[in-house]
C-alpha cells in the first residue's frame, strides 16, 4: 500500500466477498443536475484517507515510468512514459475524465511476469486520456502489450458524455520453454450505460451477453469468448456467452455481500425491483438483475451522496432493525463477516456505507462547464462530509495532504483522522449522536451544492482551485469544534439539555448546560433480548 489515493484494495474475504468497494453510476438524463456522476468508496481495514494531486507535465522522448503494484508497493516494471501527462485531483482529470472500481476477482488467472497491476492501469489512463472510451482503448493496448498483473476488475470510465462499465481479468498464464508467457494480456468486455439510466457495481462481475454488432454501445476483447473455450469454461454459442457467468460465477456470498448493494440502490430509486430481492439475498441466483434501469426521479447530487451512506434500511436486510444493532440501532457489524452457531453458518451484512472506508467520492463530470466537481470524503461515508474540487484544482489542503499522519500515527492536522473520532463517539449512540452528525453534514452539503452550482464559469481557475482548497480548511476547524460539542454533550450516556435561550457556542454549534441530563430508553429490541436471555436474574420482584 502506497499512497492513500491510490491504494484500491483487493476485495476479496472468505466465502462472502464483501470487504470491497463499491460504484454507483447516474448517466447525466437521469440527474437533476444534467450531468453524469459516479461514485467509489474505497473500503479496506488498512486503508488511510488522504487526496492526491498531479500536476499535467512533459517528459522528453525515450523517459521511462517506474510500474508499482498499488496494494503492495513492489517493483512490477516500467514502461514508456506519455511526453505529456494530464493533471489529476484523486481520480478525476482536467478533462473531466473519472475511473473507479471495483475488485470482483473471478477466475484465478494471475500472470506472475505481467508489469501492469489494475490500480497502475487507472492513474496512466487518468493522465493520459480524455475520454472514457480513449481509456478503454488505452488499458487494452497495455494489457495485451504489457500483461495484467492483476485479478478480475470492474471499473467505472465516466466522462462529460458517457459512462461506461469495463470488466477486466487476465488470460490463464501458458508459459513456452524459454519461460515466456504465450497468453500475455486480458479478456475484457466494457458496456455503455444508456443516457437515462441507472447502473453500479459492488465487487460482482455484471456485465452478461455482448452485443457483437453494437460498437457504440459495446466493446470487448477479440478472444474473450476463445479463451473461455481453451480454458474449458464455455462450450455454448457466442450468442449464449455471458462474462460475468463464464468468468465470476455467483455464488451466495457474491450476491448479498456484493449485489446487494447494488440492489439497494435501485430499488431506492426504481420501481419494479421488489422481484430481485431474492436475488440480492442469495435465494435466487438465476435470476440475474439488470445492468442498469430507469430511476422513477431525477437524482440530485444529495440524492446519490446520501445512497453512499444506505445501510439497507427500509428492507429485509436493515441493519438497524435486529439485536444486532444494540440499544442504539447501530447499522454495523464487526468482522467476521460470517460466524457459525450450533451446527449453521450465518452473514452480517454488507452495506454500501461502511466502517473501514478510507475515503470515497461523488463525481460530476459536466458537459456545459469547463470543470468538474470532485466531491471527496474520508472515513465511513455515514458520518463524513463531502469536499468539493473543481476538476482544475492545483493543490490539496493540508488536512487531506498524503504524509500528514497514517493509520498508525495520528495526526492533529489530519481530515481523516478527525472524521474518524466523531465515527467511533457516533458508533456508542448511533440513533443520537449519529443522527446528529448528520444533521450536520446535510446542512453543510446542502450549503455547498447550492454554492457550487452557482459558481460562474467565467471564474478564473485559481478561483476555483482556491475554493476547494480554502473550504476543506475552515470544514476541517468545523470539525474540530463538532468533535469538542458532541463530547460535552454526549458523555457518559447521558444528554445535556440545550440552552433554553438558544444561545450557541463560538464554533457554531449549540451551547448546553449542565441541568439534570436526558436519559433516554433502550431499543424494544434490545429490552426484548436481554429480558429472554437474562430475564429471571434482573426482573423486579415486589
Amino acid at each position: 500500500m502506497r499512497r492513500g489515493f491510490g491504494i484500491l484494495i483487493l476485495c476479496l474475504a472468505l466465502g462472502v466477498r464483501a470487504w470491497g468497494c463499491t460504484n454507483l453510476i447516474v448517466t447525466k438524463g437521469a440527474s437533476a443536475n444534467g450531468s453524469n456522476m459516479c461514485t467509489y468508496a474505497a473500503d479496506s481495514h488498512q486503508l488511510y484517507g488522504t487526496l492526491h494531486y498531479t500536476a499535467s507535465a512533459d517528459y522528453p522522448a525515450g523517459t521511462m515510468m517506474q510500474i508499482h503494484d498499488w496494494d503492495s508497493g513492489k517493483f512490477l516494471g516500467e514502461i514508456p512514459q506519455a511526453q505529456h501527462v494530464y493533471s489529476v485531483i484523486g481520480n478525476m482529470n482536467e478533462h473531466q475524465l473519472v475511473i473507479g472500481e471495483t475488485t470482483f476477482g473471478g477466475r484465478e488467472f494471475i500472470d506472475s511476469t505481467a508489469v501492469l497491476d489494475y490500480g497502475s492501469l487507472i492513474y496512466i489512463a487518468l493522465q493520459r486520456c480524455k475520454t472514457a472510451r480513449e481509456a478503454i482503448s488505452l488499458i487494452d493496448k497495455l494489457v495485451q502489450q504489457y500483461g495484467y498483473a492483476s485479478e478480475g476488475e470492474s471499473f467505472t470510465l465516466c466522462d462529460p458524455q458517457e459512462i461506461w462499465i469495463m470488466e477486466i481479468i487476465g488470460k490463464n498464464p501458458k508459459f513456452d520453454k524459454k519461460g515466456r508467457n504465450v497468453n500475455r494480456g486480458a479478456v475484457w468486455v466494457a458496456k455503455r450505460i444508456p443516457d437515462g439510466y441507472i447502473s453500479g457495481h459492488a465487487n460482482q462481475s455484471r456485465i452478461t451477453t455482448i452485443d457483437f454488432n453494437d460498437p457504440d454501445n459495446c466493446m470487448y476483447a477479440k478472444d474473450v469468448i476463445k479463451h473461455a473455450r481453451e480454458q474449458g469454461i464455455f462450450s455454448g454459442k457466442d450468442s449464449e456467452f455471458s462474462f460475468c457467468d463464464v468468468y465470476n460465477p455467483l455464488d451466495f456470498g457474491a450476491a448479498r455481500g456484493c449485489e446487494a448493494r447494488v440492489w439497494s440502490f435501485f430499488n431506492r430509486f426504481a420501481d419494479g425491483m421488489d422481484e430481485y430481492v431474492d436475488y440480492a439475498m442469495g435465494y435466487d441466483l438465476k435470476k440475474h438483475m439488470p445492468l442498469y434501469v430507469e430511476p422513477n426521479k431525477k437524482i440530485s447530487t444529495k440524492d446519490l451522496a446520501d445512497m453512499m451512506r444506505d445501510h439497507f434500511e427500509g428492507t429485509p436486510m436493515d441493519m438497524t432493525t435486529d439485536i444486532g444493532a444494540g440499544g442504539s440501532h447501530l447499522p454495523y457489524r464487526w468482522r467476521p463477516m460470517e460466524f457459525e452457531y450450533q451446527g449453521w453458518e450465518y452473514v452480517n451484512e454488507r452495506a454500501i456505507a461502511t466502517q473501514q472506508t478510507g475515503w470515497w467520492y461523488v463525481a460530476q463530470s459536466r458537459a456545459d462547464h469547463k470543470c468538474g466537481v470532485f466531491w471527496f470524503g474520508v472515513d465511513d461515508a455515514a458520518t463524513s462530509p463531502l469536499m468539493p474540487f473543481f476538476s482544475c484544482t492545483n493543490s490539496v489542503p493540508e488536512c487531506l495532504r498524503e504524509g500528514n499522519g497514517s493509520l498508525i500515527e495520528y495526526s492533529e492536522t489530519s481530515m481523516y483522522w478527525m472524521v474518524s473520532r466523531i465515527a467511533q463517539f457516533a458508533y456508542l449512540r448511533y440513533d443520537r449522536i449519529g443522527a446528529e452528525v448528520r444533521s450536520v453534514i446535510d446542512e453543510y452539503e446542502n450549503d455547498m451544492i447550492a454554492k457550487v452550482d452557482a459558481m460562474s464559469d467565467d471564474d478564473p481557475v485559481a478561483r476555483l482551485s482556491a475554493f476547494g482548497v480554502d473550504n476543506a480548511s475552515a470544514l476541517f476547524e468545523k470539525w474540530k469544534g463538532l468533535d469538542r460539542y458532541l463530547l460535552v454533550k454526549y458523555i457518559d450516556g447521558n444528554i445535556k439539555r440545550q440552552n433554553p435561550d438558544g444561545s450557541f457556542m463560538d464554533n457554531g454549534f449549540d451551547k448546553t448546560i449542565p441541568e439534570f441530563p436526558i436519559q433516554e430508553d433502550y431499543s424494544e429490541k434490545w429490552k426484548e433480548s436481554v429480558v429472554h436471555d437474562h430475564g429471571d436474574v434482573l426482573r423486579i420482584r415486589k
